[in-house]
């Protein structure tokens, strides 16, 4: 039997063009009216709109022709019937900083953004005796296509199984891999607090101190073990009585940076975990009448907008959370497609931004 010639594309435009000039009424388009004009199969249109991986490339390029032609969209609500799944991502996530949760929201946003999906969110308590009974109640009545789940929640196992069982496709944003490759996005936190160490030690400080996040975080301890190693490098080391327990908060901050600054001797410079607990300590700092950077130095993690609305400007350690967002949305969305030609981009690498407040210690302060 001989193999069926395709359609040239003139072909097909010449078609379309038939189409929307019988179309005198305005008619929206259908699936029916793009199966008739590929002369195909409807099953074989859902393929393409669903990005299936079934459909042969010279028939998706053809079909793809004509819906852009005759502006075919298709009904959300009707694809996540056919794919017993609603049109709809969610986010799970348990953190006190508002700005991070925001910043990797507009991320998801990004990445959805002409896809015909939408972003629902779910706050919860990892502590509470519900948590796990919450978030599965979340995804089975939302009938969620997949999650995005955000530290610290993320780190939690059984939250994981519990996705799993449901077979609802997830991506875990965590400071380390805690899941297959396709399952994360890693954001390398103790690779920035490395950079805040060695920043400090190259600037000449020796006797700093740390503002610690929470300890049920995993980034919290890693971005302190990656700021000692900092410091390692230039035999310097973080004494134990000059680290102070934080929680992500401004208010942590503030009262560590001032348990610090009333050590004798001072350090002469501070990292703290993040930029709330650090513009905390820049304020500790003000009350006490020490000056920054000439008198101590102050360095934070992540680059919210609160580093460049105190003063001095804050230097801090970029952890880019809206791009960790896209890079979790459009991963999620990935999953059951072929995309061994596309690559996995599941990491990303934190930066240190030397603004005002740090500097080379004052002659003489390191010593003790």
């Amino acid at each position: 039997m001989a193999k069926k010639k395709r359609k040239s594309k003139k072909t097909f435009l010449d078609a379309c063009r038939r189409w929307k000039s019988d179309n005198s009424n305005n008619r929206k388009p259908t699936i029916n009216d793009v199966a008739a004009l590929a002369g195909v199969s409807k099953k074989t249109i859902s393929r393409v709109i669903n990005a299936s991986p079934l459909v042969n490339p010279s028939t998706r390029e053809d079909i793809q022709l004509i819906i852009d032609e005759i502006g075919y969209r298709p009904d959300p609500q009707a694809r996540g019937l056919a794919l017993q799944r609603s049109y709809l991502i969610g986010m799970i996530y348990d953190n006190p900083n508002p700005q991070y949760v925001v910043n990797v929201q507009q991320g998801i946003l990004d990445g959805l953004r002409g896809t015909g999906f939408e972003l629902v969110v779910h706050p919860c308590d990892r502590k509470s005796e519900t948590f796990l009974e919450d978030a599965r109640s979340f995804v089975e009545l939302q009938k969620l296509y997949g999650v995005v789940v955000t530290p610290s929640v993320s780190e939690d196992e059984r939250l994981a199984e519990v996705l799993r069982e449901v077979d609802c496709q997830y991506v875990r944003i965590a400071s380390v891999a805690l899941d297959r490759d396709e399952r994360m996005i890693v954001t390398n936190d103790r690779a920035g607090g490395r950079d805040a160490g060695k920043h400090l030690a190259e600037l000449g400080h020796k006797r700093v101190a740390m503002v610690t996040g929470r300890r049920s975080f995993r980034s919290a301890r890693e971005r302190r073990e990656g700021f000692e190693e900092g410091l390692g490098e230039f035999d310097i080391e973080l004494a134990p009585g000059y680290v102070a327990q934080g929680n992500y908060t401004f208010e942590s901050g503030l009262a560590a940076g001032a348990e610090l600054i009333d050590l004798n001797p001072p350090p002469t410079a501070i990292f703290a975990a993040n930029d709330e607990m650090a513009a905390g300590v820049v304020q500790s700092a003000l009350i006490a009448g020490i000056n920054i950077p000439d008198e101590l130095s102050v360095v934070g993690f992540d680059n919210f907008q609160t580093a460049t609305r105190i003063w001095p400007r804050l230097t801090t350690v970029e952890s880019p959370s809206r791009q960790i967002g896209l890079l979790a949305a459009r991963q999620l969305l990935q999953f059951g497609h072929d995309t061994s030609d596309k690559g996995l981009h599941n990491h990303t690498t934190p930066k240190l931004i030397w603004r005002k407040s740090s500097g080379a210690p004052s002659e003489g302060s390191n010593n003790t």
